[in-house]
């Protein structure tokens, strides 16, 4: 079964997302953006959602995850939660 491992940064709007991903495009660290900016209890651990399987997370989520490239930080991510950035940090398919 697939796994990856993932960090996410959730905002209200996209406009902040789009602000933020060009700081973390332009060097800013992702774990400190997320602690500072993101309103998901995950940004404690820099935005760290840990390692799961496709169906445990929404449906946005999953479709990003298990396809986007390794490393590279996605988004705008709309879901019912907000805007999210999303980086999948490693991926066995």
């Amino acid at each position: 079964m697939a796994k990856a491992t993932a960090r996410h940064i959730l905002v209200a709007t996209e406009d902040k997302c789009n602000e933020l991903k060009a700081a973390i495009e332009g060097g800013a660290d992702f774990a400190q953006v997320a602690k500072d900016n993101s309103s998901c209890p995950s940004s404690r651990q820099g935005g760290d959602l840990g390692s799961f399987g496709p169906g445990q997370m929404v449906k946005e989520f999953d479709t990003v995850v298990f396809s986007a490239p390794v490393n590279v930080v996605q988004g705008p991510v709309k879901t019912q939660f907000g805007y999210h950035l999303l980086e999948v940090t490693s991926r066995q398919d």
